[in-house]
C-alpha cells in the first residue's frame, strides 16, 4: 500500500476515516464512554484517567471494568478521591482488571488525592508544566514523577508508563487526547484550554501502529516512544494544528479492517 497511496490520496483517506470514526457513535464501545458519564470537570478527569489506566486488551472488557471502578467510587470520583475514609479506600481492594488489582487501585486513588491536594487538579498540573516547558513530553515525565510521590508498592509503577524509559505511553497520550483535543464531534472533551492540540502525540497501540505502517506513516518496528514521535511527525504534515485527530482514522481502521480507499 505504501507505493499506492500518494500524499494527496493519503490525506484524503485519513480525512475520510477521521470523519467516519470521530462521531458520537464511537463513544458507546470505547473507554471514553466512562468519563462521558459525568459533567463536572474533576469527575471527568478522574474517570478518564482511571479508564485510560486500564485500557489494554478487549475494549468491551475495559469499559465493563472501568464502570466497575466508578461504581466502587460511589459514582462520585472526585468526592471519593478527596474524602474517602480508610475503610472506604479498603473497599476498592475487590477490584481487578488483568494485572491491575485492588492494591494498585487504592494507591492510584491516593496518588490522585495528592495531585488534587497539591496542584488543584490533574489538568492544572499538566497546564502548569506545559506553561513552564512548552513541551507535553516534559509534562508527561514530571506528572509520572509527581504521581508516585506518595508511598506506594513498586508494582504500581508499571501501570503508568515512563516516557523517560522510552515507552510509547499509549494510555497517557489517549487520556491527554480526551482532555485536550476540542472539536464539535462530541468524543473528546477539550477541557484543558491552556494546552493546544498541536502539542499532543499519537496514542500508539498495536492497531494504530499496524495501520500506520501499512500506509507508510511509520517505519520503526518497535511500538515505543521513538515510533510515537515518528508517526506523529508524519501526521503533522497533514494537520499541524491537530495531528492527533487522525488517531480516529488509524485506530478505527485498525480495529475494523476498514482500509478501503
Amino acid at each position: 500500500m505504501n507505493d499506492i497511496v500518494s500524499s494527496n490520496g493519503l490525506r484524503e483517506l485519513l480525512g475520510r476515516l477521521h470523519d467516519h470514526y470521530n462521531t458520537p457513535e464511537f463513544v458507546a464501545c470505547d473507554p471514553v464512554s466512562v468519563p462521558h458519564r459525568f459533567s463536572a470537570q474533576y469527575d471527568i478527569e478522574i474517570a478518564g484517567f482511571l479508564a485510560a489506566t486500564i485500557a489494554w486488551g478487549n475494549r468491551k472488557a475495559i469499559v465493563k471494568s472501568a464502570g466497575r471502578m466508578i461504581d466502587l467510587l460511589d459514582n462520585a470520583p472526585h468526592d471519593f478521591v478527596m474524602n474517602a475514609s480508610e475503610a472506604e479506600l479498603d473497599g476498592v481492594s475487590v477490584f481487578v482488571h488483568r494485572t491491575f488489582n485492588g492494591g494498585d487501585f487504592r494507591s492510584f486513588l491516593l496518588s490522585l488525592r495528592h495531585i488534587y491536594s497539591e496542584f488543584g487538579s490533574v489538568g492544572a498540573f499538566f497546564e502548569g508544566e506545559y506553561a513552564r516547558s512548552g513541551d507535553i513530553r516534559t509534562a508527561i515525565a514530571r506528572f509520572r514523577c509527581e504521581f508516585f510521590t506518595p508511598p506506594h508498592a513498586v508494582r504500581c509503577e508499571k501501570h503508568l508508563s515512563s516516557i523517560d524509559r522510552g515507552a510509547a505511553c499509549k494510555r497517557t497520550n489517549m487520556f491527554l487526547r480526551w482532555m485536550i483535543r476540542r472539536d464539535d464531534r462530541g468524543v473528546d472533551f477539550g477541557l484543558w484550554r491552556a494546552i493546544p492540540p498541536s502539542a499532543l502525540y499519537l496514542p500508539l497501540d498495536v492497531h494504530s501502529a499496524a495501520t500506520a505502517r501499512s500506509l507508510g506513516l511509520l517505519q520503526r518496528r518497535q511500538n515505543d516512544w521513538k515510533a510515537v514521535e515518528e508517526v506523529t511527525a508524519r501526521l503533522r504534515e497533514f494537520d499541524s494544528a491537530d495531528p492527533v485527530r487522525f488517531d480516529f482514522a488509524l485506530f478505527g481502521a485498525g480495529i475494523s479492517g476498514d482500509m478501503k480507499q
